[in-house]
């Protein structure tokens, strides 16, 4: 025998044994309550169907837990009608829990529930019983003995369930952790490609418009103007193979790390442009004292954000002048630094290429890798960037908040549907407590109302007239009456009623039957018989057997 197959026998062996032991726990109250006198005693017979419906049941409980859970509720209301009983009781409570815990569905729990109630209260209105009491019984006891249970069962089992998920969505994180260390190598790849792109790009770009101003120089011999025009065009085509190569180690979709500024100021970018050849205007209106104190408080509150927001300011003039210088060589540039509230604003614009009377050539409309890679950043920033045609040129703007859009506080649904289903709990709790309650109260009064002194049944003879008799009896009388047990029947045409000799609750106790009639006018007791309890009615029939032998 392989190990797999020991391990199920093992496994089926510990079931057996789990089962053996759940039902001689539920057995023992069935046998025990008998021979305690807490309950009607039942013949051997019926403790022995009693038990061998439990072992069926215990049978059932992990491949058909409804059918299981109905056997015992079966021996409940056939016990008694209001499914209240001491010696199934567990039985019911316990398979109750097992098949909130196994079923998957609470639909055919509930049909179960609802054929119990409606088979229960069938069976009271077919008794000569008090109906107000054995239905609320029956009510309180499907409630606490059952459906609570159940709940807990189903509780139970959605507490395993969560922990299961909860492995599982670890192993889901190791893997995503796994991908999110590749996603941060290529990331990485990205962003060295990226800054090559624009540092080395915009290196390019100056050099191809210092030699476009060499080549235009009116006192260059022809030869050195050919040589300048050659470095022009050789930068170019540079620039462009750059562009091509940079495109290689760029994947589509990588997104763009943050990059620091390539170790200069947006004053020093833009005077070394200056000095290429190109024509700038540089305004830098966050001098005042108020943009300067907010952006001051910010960077001490963030500072990382406020390295990251100059970083990106700073790319994006520096991709908008490399643009101006490719695309409009020759136009005059505008940058322009703002303060915009609790934002920082960059306008990059150019004109047309060649000064104000020559025609500008077209510029990127949003569309290129680096405009691309800048919105994408921006945007990370939680900021917006708008690039396109202005006028006769172009126009890059990008506007930065100082603070991040927090992120929206999640709403407590699931502590306020916790709180929601912890008050539905109490309520039902607090209703059943009360249903439970009140009915215990009315199931006392009514017994402790109906006790005929056993000293004032003695005094009693038969012909006494009801008027006297009624002087000594109680409030009321018993509805349910053992009149199995009474020794002889009632006379014929009697008006009997039924009292209890004692005031002692969830216990046999003998009765009083007390019966009137006649027929000159005058109602008088025509018959007083004493009904045993069941306990003195075995010993009596036990008693005569032995005479007879």
């Amino acid at each position: 025998m392989d190990q797999g197959t020991g391990t199920r026998a093992g496994r089926h062996l510990a079931g057996h044994s789990r089962g053996a032991l759940l039902w001689a726990a539920l057995a023992a109250p069935a046998v025990s309550v008998d021979r305690l006198g807490l309950n009607e005693p039942r013949s051997a017979g019926q403790q022995l169907a009693g038990i061998t419906v439990l072992a069926a049941a215990v049978t059932l409980r992990r491949s058909h837990p409804l059918p299981a859970f109905l056997l015992a509720a079966t021996l409940g209301l056939a016990t008694a009608p209001s499914l209240f009983t001491l010696a199934y009781g567990p039985a019911l409570a316990v398979l109750a829990l097992l098949l909130g815990r196994r079923a998957d569905r609470a639909r055919t729990a509930l049909i179960g529930f609802g054929g119990i109630a409606v088979a229960g209260t069938v069976k009271i209105a077919v008794r000569d019983v008090d109906p107000t009491v054995e239905w609320a019984v029956l009510m309180a006891t499907l409630v606490f003995g059952a459906v609570f249970p159940w709940l807990t069962g189903r509780y139970w089992r959605q507490g395993r369930e969560l922990a299961a998920a909860g492995w599982a969505r670890a192993d889901q994180l190791e893997r995503e952790q796994r991908i999110v260390a590749d996603r941060a190598r290529l990331r990485e790849r990205a962003r060295i490609a990226q800054d090559m792109h624009d540092s080395l790009g915009h290196e390019l770009s100056l050099i191809a418009v210092r030699a476009g101003a060499l080549q235009v120089a009116p006192d260059l011999p022809d030869p050195h103007r050919e040589a300048a025009a050659d470095l022009r065009a050789a930068a170019s085509q540079a620039t462009d193979r750059l562009h091509t190569i940079i495109g290689l180690l760029r994947e589509e979709g990588d997104e763009q790390a943050p990059l620091a500024p390539a170790g200069e100021s947006i004053d020093a970018l833009v005077a070394r442009a200056k000095e290429s050849g190109l024509r700038i205007t540089y305004a830098d209106e966050r001098d005042h004292p108020e943009a300067q104190a907010r952006a001051q408080t910010e960077a001490q509150r963030d500072p990382a954000r406020r390295e990251l927001i100059d970083g990106t300011v700073h790319r994006v003039v520096q991709e908008a002048l490399t643009n101006a210088a490719k695309h409009a060589p020759g136009a005059h540039v505008t940058v322009t630094l703002t303060r915009d509230g609790p934002a920082t604003t960059v306008t990059v614009t150019n004109g047309r290429s060649g000064g104000e009377g020559s025609h500008a050539s077209p510029s990127p409309a949003g569309g290129g890798s680096g405009l691309h890679a800048l919105r994408t950043r921006v945007t990370d920033l939680d900021g917006t960037l708008s690039a396109g045609p202005h006028g006769d040129g172009f126009r890059v703007t990008a506007r930065l908040p100082d603070r991040g859009v927090a992120p929206r506080p999640a709403a407590p649904r699931l502590t306020e549907a916790r709180r929601r289903t912890a008050l539905a709990f109490g309520a039902a709790v607090a209703a059943g407590a009360l249903l439970v309650g009140g009915t215990f109260a009315w199931y006392a009064y009514t017994r402790t109302h109906s006790v005929l002194d056993p000293a004032d049944y003695a005094r009693l003879r038969v012909g006494d007239p009801r008027a006297d008799v009624e002087r000594v009896l109680p409030d009321r009388t018993v509805a349910d009456p053992p009149l199995e047990r009474a020794p002889t029947p009632p006379p014929r045409g009697a008006d009997c009623a039924y009292y209890r000799s004692s005031g002692e609750l969830f216990t046999s106790v003998a009765h009083f039957r007390l019966c009137f009639g006649g027929n000159d006018g005058e109602a008088r007791l025509v018959d007083k018989v004493v009904i045993p309890t069941a306990q003195d009615q075995d010993h009596h029939n036990h008693h005569n057997r032995e005479r007879v032998r």
